[in-house]
């Protein structure tokens, strides 16, 4: 298997950059922050974003830990890469991977420098630095459900939001801002998650009001359970999947939190 590597400093935009250069270099997979990734899919590992402190990060994305190193070994023999690219801060760090992983030696490095100007690193670092934004190069939908809680966008959607033009290949790219990125932890308490839910639900045309609402927390999200009266003369159908869906997208928008289920349960009807 060929080795290659991608160096530059954290934050310059390696991330960003790595599908269309593990392209051009023809790599057929990537090795960035703890993730093995081919073709826009995540094939092992998980990401060191998740890492509650930046030391634990770090850690996690050298391959420290023998198992997390044995799962990425174990996928690249099942997978069958022939050439891959391994995502680093500087060579050492490209090298120590590659030595944790048992890939080899690495046999080219290709630099930020040589596929981004100065102006475009720069913005990258203002990202990373001041808004603590970092990219993984896979769609969102492959790593939602590890990033309930975080903040996690598509990286088109917030290109749009910027007025930036996004490539083609800004589809293959999500942004997370890890708890290691703020200056210190946040919790977001199960009141506001049923405030948010209990609002959205009664806000609803056709529904009286909220009886009861149940918070069921899960590693990937949230289950709710809600049990409410509805109005006399709406489809009681159509209104619980309004609510469903209102309630669903408005917890996501508000806390990054993966609303994995919501259940409603139409108790009764009122004539008002």
């Amino acid at each position: 298997m060929k080795v290659i590597a991608f160096v530059g400093p954290s934050g310059t935009g390696k991330s960003y950059r790595s599908i269309t250069v593990s392209r051009e270099h023809g790599a057929d997979a990537i090795i960035d922050d703890g993730l093995l990734i081919s073709h826009g899919r995540v094939i092992a590992g998980a990401s060191a974003k998740k890492e509650a402190t930046k030391i634990a990060s770090v850690k996690h994305a050298l391959f420290m830990n023998d198992e997390q190193a044995r799962e990425i070994k174990d996928a690249l023999k099942e997978s069958g890469v022939k050439c891959l690219m391994i995502l680093g801060t500087s060579d050492a760090m490209a090298e120590k991977i590659a030595r944790n992983l048992g890939v080899g030696e690495i046999s080219e490095t290709i630099r930020i420098e040589d596929v981004a100007t100065k102006n475009e690193m720069d913005m990258a670092i203002r990202m990373r630095r001041v808004e603590g934004k970092h990219v993984i190069p896979v769609p969102t939908f492959e790593i939602k459900q590890d990033f309930s809680g975080y903040f996690l966008h598509p990286l088109r959607r917030f290109l749009k939001r910027s007025n930036v033009e996004a490539n083609t290949g800004a589809a293959d790219k999500s942004i997370v801002r890890p708890t290691f990125s703020y200056m210190g932890d946040y919790t977001i308490s199960d009141n506001v998650i049923n405030s948010i839910a209990v609002y959205e639900a009664e806000k609803t045309e056709g529904v009286a009001k909220v009886l009861s609402i149940n918070l069921r927390k899960t590693q990937h999200g949230v289950h709710i359970d809600m049990t409410l009266s509805m109005r006399y003369g709406f489809n009681v159908a159509a209104v619980s999947k309004e609510i469903q869906q209102a309630v669903r997208r408005n917890i996501e928008e508000y806390t990054s939190i993966n609303a994995r289920r919501v259940n409603v349960l139409v108790r009764n009807l009122v004539r008002e």
